[in-house]
């Protein structure tokens, strides 16, 4: 069966698309990790629970996890040269079971629903972006100007651009589309809130949110909700969902080291996180308005907006945000999209294009009724709390259980020069499960 499999994936491998190089599939990596959670959510809970202290336990366990879940679903998308639905269906039939695309269809629908979602947001992003290149985001209520957009089809123009430019991206293809998308705007993100960041640490007051951000609680770590809080953002941070990094590590060589990409992907998924707390936790606390850290997506689309109103050239740096906050946005929200996309080229061998035509119709049609901030809010954050880590701890259990050990161990090896460890199976068949399993249960038990 596993000779069959390999020259499966070699004849796959010939005519299937494929990232050109190890930092453009990097890049994208990152880029699916990126999203709007660091941006409103990391700075939220890095003060909440304790600064320096929520910090390690987050870092601790951000490498955990890139170590071993990151690792995993590449190189489960590399063995089988297929996303979930494929590489579920392939898991199982090494077994002699059946089934698979069942199981598949998990993390597949979780992902293209999540998009759904994202695409709402998104076009809430490009249209502060305009608002700010035209000044009427800082001219207006910032309270009113968010509530306009974020009824009951309020922002459908926004949204069907938000739709139409990531689909423009995603007819190219993995090399043409995906991956130069993430060579241009993952640096461009990176230098952008760079700068900002600098901008605010000149900001009056900003040392007391540095303090905020820094300075050790030592007795948070006694609070069992730290560590789950700490474990949920690093599992987030990651993009762990038995999906996207699973569907672009079906487009990787064989030849590139995915511990290596891996490795990358955590580190920057780490600065992302950093350099949006160092934004955004400095900015409030300068303008005295910390409390507003808890609002969730407001803090972005109203207290942002009411900071730059206050600030020098605040025009010019509302649009740097915003810019470099659909940069974030649009690359996580291809690679969300290109799962199902995916799919339907390999099983019913649809071409690009129509696969494409097929996922924007159903995001489109969908999308237009979650439009109102209240729905969407839900929507997400059930697919979040429930769908998102089942998917992950499925596609573990499928490639590190399933598959065998000595399979997990090979595909992982390939591209690979030093020989892996004996951490590996100790990372991925358990801390690894029981890490994705307390994540799952601690949701469901929290939510009842």
């Amino acid at each position: 069966m596993n000779k069959n499999i390999s020259k499966s994936q070699e004849k796959t491998q010939n005519t299937r698309d494929v990232f050109n190089s190890k930092i453009g599939f990097t890049l994208a990596c990152i880029g699916s990790a990126v999203g709007l959670g660091n941006i409103w959510l990391f700075p939220y809970r890095v003060g909440k629970s304790g600064g320096s202290a929520f910090l390690i336990l987050y870092v601790v366990f951000l490498l955990l996890l890139g170590f071993s879940g990151v690792i995993g679903e590449m190189a489960f998308g590399r063995a089988m040269r297929t996303g979930p639905l494929g590489a579920f269906k392939k898991a199982l039939e090494m077994r002699g079971m059946k089934n698979g695309e069942f199981l598949g269809m998990i993390p597949l629908i979780g992902c293209l629903l999540i998009a759904i979602g994202y695409s709402v947001v998104v076009g809430w992003v490009i249209k502060y972006l305009i608002g700010s290149i035209t000044g009427s985001v800082l001219n207006e209520n910032p309270c009113l100007y968010f509530q306009k957009i974020t009824g009951d089809f309020s922002s459908i123009p926004w949204h069907l651009i938000a739709l139409a430019s990531t689909f423009a991206i995603m007819v190219l293809g993995i090399s043409n589309g995906i991956e130069k998308l993430n060579k241009i705007v993952m640096p461009l993100f990176f230098l952008l809130f760079a700068f900002l960041a600098v901008l605010m640490f000149f900001t009056p007051n900003s040392y007391k949110g540095y303090e905020y951000l820094f300075y050790p609680e030592w007795s948070s770590l006694l609070n069992f909700k730290t560590w789950i809080d700490a474990l949920g953002q690093a599992f987030f941070s990651l993009s762990l969902a038995g999906s996207g990094t699973i569907i672009y590590g079906s487009y990787l060589s064989d030849k590139e080291d995915v511990v290596s990409c891996a490795k990358s992907v955590t580190i920057f998924s780490f600065v992302s996180a950093i350099l949006s707390a160092a934004v955004v936790i400095p900015a409030v606390f300068s303008f005295s308005l910390e409390n507003e850290l808890q609002s969730g997506p407001p803090l972005m689309f109203i207290t942002m907006p009411t900071i730059f109103k206050s600030l020098p050239m605040g025009n010019y740096i509302s649009i740097i945000f915003f810019a470099s906050v659909w940069f974030a946005a649009v690359t996580s929200l291809v690679n969300l999209f290109e799962a199902p996309i995916e799919m339907l080229q390999t099983k019913f061998n649809f071409s690009r294009g129509l696969s494409v035509c097929i996922i924007a119709f159903i995001s489109t049609v969908v999308g237009v009724f979650i439009e109102n901030a209240e729905i969407v809010g839900i929507w997400m954050d059930t697919l979040s709390d429930y769908i998102v880590p089942l998917g992950a701890l499925l596609a573990g259990i499928m490639f590190f259980w399933v598959c065998g050990k000595e399979f997990a161990r090979e595909k992982v090896q390939l591209g690979r020069k030093k020989k892996l460890g004996k951490w590996f199976e100790i990372m991925t068949r358990y801390v690894f499960i029981i890490l994705v399993f307390i994540v799952y249960i601690v949701n469901i038990i929290i939510k009842v």
